[in-house]
């Protein structure tokens, strides 16, 4: 069982040849994303889960949320754990254990993707900060085109535009670690005000179009290929996507630039993402054991790397990579990198979708940007009561 996006048509191709080479079949059961979480957990607490369910990687929440221990079996002795990306194993490892198995490429990030060729028509340039990118937007919009492709309905996508909290790490490289231990808020700190303010006024001037609170996640590559819109925050295989939606349209065509909100500048990365749990009450443990073998063997990697656009470098030493120039060249634009929120700040991954209505909320002014990070902290704080973090009594 996983959440919409997680589980690729290439995966589910492969999962025909597994059940050709050893009569083992898989049945995968793709739920909304914004139904996924509630239905996982109620799963795991009635003890009736999947063999093998999906869940975000994060050394915090596989313990508070998942409890691993005691819900996922230990995979630390497989044949394929060694391969695993020592960043990415830190993030699905708990007490010195591996508990799962990442499913997609967690070297790509959210960035900003945008029309080169659109950019280039309109003399536009990769904006630095806030204020080039507002203007950016601004003359996009004068030319009769929607800047971005906002898709608020899937719940969890304009979340994704909080990354650019790095900026708080940036100014100040301790407020991760004063949130772990219950040290510091959300509430009150400049730059992520700054943050959630801009979103606001980026809805309000009209830069996500009208119908940005109904739009899709899933339309969005063909929304860019229709040159309708401009931008989309995506990761970096967008071009492959909008190249399958259009084949006029070039891979190439779409570039990437980091999110300019509060005016950052780092790439952020983060080594958490889609991964696979096998259930410690499955009947079907070894057979879960050999999917997840045959997934992360050289020619399955492969398979997922030629066939996922956006799977440039999955996290496993043995998997290809196949980064183009263009997805290169603007990692190399950003030599300066930072741990995004979602892995370095406890119990905040776990509040995702709770955070995503309350951003609803606040794009159609039913919450301010202050009263958003004061539900955050309230949010953080029922996690760790819910864990008895000593931090929070």
């Amino acid at each position: 069982m996983a959440s919409q996006d997680w589980i690729q048509d290439a995966e589910m191709e492969l999962g025909e040849k597994f059940t050709e080479q050893t009569g083992i079949k898989v049945d995968y059961q793709i739920v909304p994303s914004d139904q996924y979480e509630s239905l996982l957990m109620t799963k795991i607490n009635a003890g009736e889960c999947t063999d093998i369910f999906g869940g975000q990687s994060s050394q915090f929440s596989i313990v508070t949320q998942f409890d691993v221990e005691k819900n996922a079996v230990d995979l630390s002795g497989e044949s394929w754990a060694g391969n695993v990306d020592p960043a990415a194993a830190v993030e699905l490892s708990a007490g010195g254990k591996l508990y799962g198995q990442p499913i997609q490429d967690v070297s790509a990030c959210w960035a900003v993707a945008y029309n080169i060729s659109m950019f280039d028509e309109l003399g536009l340039k990769i904006p630095t900060n806030y204020a080039e990118f507002c203007d950016v937007c601004e003359k996009i919009k004068a030319a009769g085109i929607i800047p971005i492709y906002e898709c608020v309905s899937d719940g969890w996508h304009h979340v994704c535009w909080t990354e650019a909290a790095v900026a708080a790490t940036q100014a100040d490289p301790s407020y991760p670690e004063k949130l772990n231990n219950n040290e510091a808020t959300f509430e009150g700190n400049k730059e992520l005000t700054t943050m959630f303010a801009q979103l606001k006024e980026m809805a309000d001037k009209g830069y996500m179009g009208d119908n940005y609170m109904s739009n899709e996640y899933a339309d969005a590559p063909a929304s860019i290929a229709s040159g309708e819109y401009a931008m989309v925050l995506y990761n970096q295989g967008l071009g492959a996507e909008v190249n399958a939606a259009d084949p006029n349209f070039s891979e190439d065509n779409i570039g990437y630039f980091v999110n300019p909100l509060c005016d950052n500048q780092a790439l952020n990365v983060n080594y958490c993402g889609p991964s696979r749990f096998i259930f410690s009450g499955s009947k079907n443990i070894d057979a879960a054991k050999k999917y997840l073998e045959f997934m992360a063997s050289d020619e399955s990697l492969a398979y997922m790397t030629e066939n996922v656009g956006k799977f440039n470098q999955l996290p496993y030493s043995n998997a290809p990579s196949a980064y183009s120039k263009v997805v290169q060249d603007f990692y190399d634009r950003y030599p300066n990198k930072v741990a995004v929120f979602q892995a370095s700040v406890k119990y905040y991954n776990p509040a995702w979708m709770d955070i995503g209505a309350d951003m609803s909320a606040m794009f159609l002014g039913e919450m301010t940007p202050e009263e958003v990070l004061k539900d955050i902290d309230k949010l953080r704080g029922e996690q760790a009561a819910a864990a008895s973090d000593p931090a929070w009594k």
